[in-house]
């Protein structure tokens, strides 16, 4: 079993190419791969999406936050050969959409279920990766995954996880996450 978590970062904004219509031209800045099988993370830039398919195509599953509206777009212009669709791949975003009938933050579940935040988001990650600063972008992106990994494992031990309501009460969401 090889699950791999992955998240990316956009050289652009929703407003630098005509809104959220045009996901397809937002561009990889980096992206990034936990693997269970490796127990390692492993950072890719733009030049370096080939490497980053094949690893997503081999994995037994792929898990992420908002990988079916969001990170699989951006891949698909590198990639038009590829099926996005048809890798193994658990939402972590569409799955509770799908139970709740609402969409949540990966903050808000975070902190509730881990006491953790995210450390910064994805305008300050464009905002690096135009200054040069792609450190700051790979840092960002890695602990995004790491938190998506933890509250993944959170929800498959104990069959829930907690996420804060608009009023601020700590709520659990069941979850049957393998």
């Amino acid at each position: 079993m090889n699950y791999v978590f992955f998240d990316l970062e956009t050289q652009n904004l929703f407003e630098d190419v005509g809104g959220r219509d045009h996901i397809d031209k937002l561009k990889v800045a980096c992206a990034v791969t936990f693997s269970t099988a490796k127990n390692d993370f492993s950072i890719y830039w733009e030049k370096d999406v080939p490497a980053l398919v094949e690893e997503l195509r081999s994995a037994t599953k792929v898990i992420g936050f908002n990988l079916l509206g969001f990170d699989y777009k951006v891949l698909q212009p590198y990639a038009p050969q590829t099926r996005f669709a048809s890798i193994p791949t658990l939402d972590l975003l569409f799955d509770l959409q799908k139970n709740l009938g609402f969409r949540l933050s990966l903050d808000t579940i975070a902190s509730a279920t881990l006491g953790a935040t995210k450390t910064a988001d994805g305008l300050q990650s464009v905002q690096w990766f135009r200054s040069g600063e792609l450190d700051k972008v790979s840092e960002y992106c890695q602990a995004d995954v790491d938190i998506t990994r933890r509250v993944f494992e959170f929800g498959r031990d104990n069959g829930f996880i907690h996420y804060k309501s608009k009023l601020g009460s700590k709520l659990k969401a069941s979850v049957k996450w393998k």
